[in-house]
């Protein structure tokens, strides 16, 4: 039985036990700062409820649906996913939080990923790189979710995030460039990924935004921390929740993130996918998380023939149907498709280079895309034209009011 210490950075926040080899919560003992709990554990009668804790600890392990996750679990040294999570103390690059051992306890300065270097063993193996020797299991790659193949890596001192793509068309991580390129151009807060190639494939690298002061908490997580209502959509939810809690900018920047996953026909945006910046030392809530994983869109798992159609393409995180999710932005006012005009010759260009998308491929994309731009700047003529005729009627109910008739 390990007994350790739930940590926030190197404020301690309960104690707990695992099971040797077993990687689960089985007992909470000492609660030493209730405030620094991971936002979404749930208290009964004013005690953490264990299997809300266990569940956000299990979260952080390496989802089964992960590619490559058969070499781990085939690798004599590893087995289970859940001893990879206790062995790397639960150290992560998207929070503060880890476990502490109480027979040997440690310092976060001395063993954090954001400021220490980690080890690459794990993630070459996820990669189905052969690993010789005795394993360093000290790696953020134990703790990173997702199901597409991917790993971290230090690079020129930067942690950055190389993640693969799927299927015949390896079209994800080209996704992820395309992305950048119209955030980039419509002003809307992202993070900016580039393609690099190795062993002949190709993969999407970024920057990790999070930095050793801050938690990126995830939409799920706010949406746990208070009960939504039967009659309360998860959209009403959320944003009344970035309201209570001071997000500053919460709609518009919602507003982006739709509008954005509307042109791309973003098919994942799921609410482990987008959140909030949290001060990891005052737990003041900061800001919107810039964009970042729209890669599953553009239609990367459709046949070159039914790009462009709808069918079989769903919609996350607030709608099932981008038809509908659009009709969720309150305003349009901060943006200007005509920033758009000459994008398609930089996808081009883009896609010219990949060994895994044809010509024939490449053109429906772009034809697509086109037709999206339109279909959009449709859809915020109607919307102004709705905006102008409820303005104009407020106007003339106001003046029948005051002249008396």
């Amino acid at each position: 039985m390990a007994n350790y210490t739930l940590m926030h950075k190197n404020v301690l926040v309960v104690d707990i036990k695992i099971p040797n080899g077993l990687g689960t919560i089985t007992e909470i003992h000492d609660i030493h700062n209730e405030k620094h709990l991971p936002i979404g554990v749930q208290r009964i009668n004013g005690n953490i409820h264990l299997l809300s804790l266990n569940s956000w600890w299990k979260n952080r392990k390496i989802p089964a649906s992960r590619q490559g996750i058969r070499e781990i679990t085939e690798h004599p040294e590893l087995l289970d996913p859940d001893y990879l999570l206790e062995k790397c103390l639960g150290l992560s690059l998207s929070d503060q939080y880890w476990i502490n051992p109480k027979e040997k306890p440690l310092n976060w300065d001395g063993i954090n990923f954001f400021e220490n270097n980690f080890s690459e063993d794990v993630g070459n193996i996820l990669f189905g790189t052969p690993t010789t020797g005795k394993l360093d299991l000290m790696s953020p790659d134990n703790t990173s979710d997702g199901w597409l193949k991917k790993k971290w890596k230090i690079i020129d001192g930067k942690r950055c995030l190389l993640k693969a793509g799927s299927g015949p068309s390896q079209q994800e991580p080209y996704n992820e460039v395309i992305a950048t390129m119209i955030m980039e151009r419509l002003g809307i807060n992202h993070i900016p990924y580039t393609l690099i190639n190795e062993d002949d494939n190709p993969y999407s690298v970024c920057e990790t935004f999070v930095t050793p002061n801050t938690d990126l908490i995830t939409a799920w997580y706010i949406g746990q921390s208070e009960k939504k209502l039967n009659h309360v959509s998860f959209y009403q939810h959320y944003m009344g929740l970035c309201k209570k809690l001071e997000i500053s900018n919460a709609s518009e920047e919602i507003d982006k993130m739709i509008t954005l996953d509307h042109l791309i026909a973003n098919q994942d945006r799921h609410q482990n996918n987008f959140g909030v910046l949290r001060d990891a030392n005052t737990l003041e809530y900061l800001s919107i998380a810039p964009i970042y994983d729209s890669g599953s869109s553009l239609w990367f798992m459709q046949d070159t023939n039914k790009i462009g159609s709808f069918q079989g393409i769903g919609c996350k995180p607030f709608k099932n149907k981008h038809n509908e999710q659009i009709k969720l932005v309150q305003s349009f006012d901060w943006l200007d498709l005509s920033k758009l005009q000459g994008l398609d010759e930089e996808i081009y260009e883009l896609l010219k280079g990949s060994e895994f998308i044809d010509e024939s491929r490449r053109d429906a994309l772009l034809i697509a895309f086109d037709l999206r731009i339109k279909s959009l700047q449709k859809i915020i003529n109607e919307h102004t034209n709705t905006y102008l005729v409820d303005n104009i009627k407020d106007d003339v109910l106001k003046d029948i009011a005051y002249s008396g008739k």
